[in-house]
C-alpha cells in the first residue's frame, strides 16, 4: 500500500503547479501526428504538442526535470482557498468548476502522504532525542559522582512517593470510617493492603538504588525460562503484554508498522466524514453523496496539511501550533458548510458540532485500533 500510494502521489505531483513558461510564437505548418494545419502550440484536432522536439541535450535534461516537477497555476489558487476560502472552493467543486483547481482527490492523496512523512520525521526525531537522553544518563551514572547523585535522587523520590501514598490512604481510611455503611474491618483490611503495596514499591526503589550504587543495571532482567514458564501457566497476558514489551524495546520498528497501516486507515476517514455530511444534509435533495465526498476531501486535506506543518516545527513551538489548529479546524469546517451548502449561521454551527464530534470520535477509534494493531503485528 505504501508503494502504491507513493506512486499515485508521484503521478499527481506534476499536475499540482508549474513554472510559468515564456510564450513563444505559435508554430505553423502541418501537425506531425495527424497532418492538420497548426493554429497554436497544440494541435486543435489530435491535441499533440506542436513542438518539433529538436533540442539540445541541455534542453532535454531540463525538460526531464521540469516535467517531473511540473506545476501549473491551479496550485496557487487551490491551496490558499483550502485554508482561507474553503466554502468557495467546495462550492466550485460541487458546481463543476473543477478545471481552475487541483482535483480534490489528488490534493487529498498528496496531503495524506505529506502528513505521513511529517509524522515519520517527528517520530524519528523523538526517538533520536530519547536515545541521546538515555546515552547521556548512562554516561552520567558511569562516574562515581554521577552514581551517587542518581542514588540520592531515587531514594528521595521513593521516600516522597511513599509518604504521599500513606497520607492519602490514611485520609481515605478516616473518611470511610465516618460512613456508617462501611464495615471497620473491611476498611482496615483495604488500608493494610494498600500500605503493603506502597511499601513493596518503596522496597523495589531502594533495591534499584542499591544496584545503581554498585554499578549494576537499575532494572533486573527477567530470566527467559521463568517468563516462558509463566506464559505456559497462565494465558491472562494474551497477546497485548508481550506485544507491548516488544514495542517498547523496538520503538523504531513499532512506529514503522504504525505508519505502514496509517495510510490505510486514514483513507477510512473519507467515507466517515462524507457520511457525516450526508447525515446532517439528508434533506438536501440537490446534493449527492459524491458532492459530500468532494467536501470531505477538502476538509481532510486541510487537516492533514495543518497537522503536517505542526509536526515539522521545533518541539517548543508544537503546542502553540496545535492549539491554533484545534481552533482553526472547526472554523474551517464552519466556513466550508456555510459556503458549500449555503447553511445559515445557526444551522452551520449546529452541523459543525455534529460533524466535528463524529469525526473526532471515529478518529480516536481508528487511532486506538491502529496502535493496538501495530502492537499485535510487532
Amino acid at each position: 500500500m505504501t508503494s502504491e500510494l507513493e506512486i499515485a502521489v508521484a503521478d499527481s505531483v506534476p499536475h499540482l503547479s508549474a513554472r510559468r513558461r515564456k510564450k513563444a510564437p505559435p508554430p505553423s505548418g502541418p501537425c506531425h501526428n495527424c497532418g492538420a494545419e497548426l493554429q497554436g502550440h497544440f494541435c486543435h484536432v489530435c491535441g499533440q504538442n506542436a513542438d518539433t522536439h529538436k533540442r539540445s541535450i541541455r534542453h532535454l535534461i531540463w525538460e526531464a526535470i521540469e516535467t517531473t516537477f511540473e506545476l501549473d497555476g491551479r496550485l496557487f489558487r487551490t491551496v490558499p482557498a483550502l485554508f482561507f476560502r474553503p466554502g468557495a472552493l467546495a462550492r466550485d467543486y460541487i458546481d463543476g468548476r473543477i478545471v481552475r483547481h487541483v482535483p480534490p482527490f489528488r490534493t487529498f492523496l498528496v496531503a495524506l502522504l505529506i502528513f505521513i512523512f511529517a509524522a515519520e520525521h517527528a517520530t524519528h526525531e523523538q526517538t533520536l532525542a530519547q536515545q541521546r537522553q538515555k546515552a547521556a544518563h548512562e554516561a552520567l551514572i558511569a562516574t562515581p559522582q554521577g552514581r551517587a547523585n542518581e542514588v540520592v535522587r531515587i531514594r528521595t523520590e521513593a521516600a516522597k512517593d511513599l509518604a504521599e501514598e500513606l497520607k492519602g490512604y490514611a485520609t481515605d481510611r478516616a473518611d470511610s470510617l465516618k460512613d456508617p455503611d462501611e464495615k471497620p474491618a473491611k476498611v482496615q483490611a483495604s488500608y493494610d493492603r494498600h500500605v503493603k503495596n506502597a511499601q513493596t514499591h518503596y522496597a523495589k526503589a531502594l533495591a534499584r538504588a542499591d544496584r545503581v550504587a554498585q554499578g549494576l543495571p537499575a532494572e533486573v532482567e527477567v530470566d527467559a525460562s521463568f517468563e516462558l514458564a509463566g506464559k505456559r501457566g497462565s494465558t491472562q497476558a494474551g497477546w497485548f503484554k508481550p506485544g507491548l514489551k516488544k514495542a517498547i524495546a523496538n520503538q523504531d520498528y513499532y512506529w514503522t508498522v504504525v505508519f505502514s497501516w496509517a495510510q490505510r486507515l486514514a483513507v477510512i476517514l473519507l467515507p466517515i466524514v462524507g457520511l457525516s455530511l450526508a447525515l446532517v444534509y439528508r434533506r438536501r435533495k440537490d446534493v449527492f453523496l459524491y458532492d459530500h465526498l468532494l467536501v470531505a476531501m477538502n476538509l481532510l486535506s486541510f487537516t492533514f496539511l495543518t497537522n503536517a506543518a505542526g509536526l515539522m516545527l521545533p518541539g517548543a513551538a508544537m503546542p502553540y501550533w496545535f492549539g491554533l489548529v484545534a481552533i482553526w479546524t472547526p472554523i474551517n469546517l464552519f466556513q466550508t458548510l456555510r459556503g458549500a451548502y449555503g447553511s445559515s449561521i445557526l444551522g452551520a454551527i449546529l452541523k459543525t458540532l455534529i460533524v466535528w464530534t463524529a469525526t473526532v470520535f471515529w478518529s480516536l477509534v481508528l487511532l486506538t485500533c491502529l496502535l493496538l494493531l501495530a502492537i499485535a503485528k510487532v
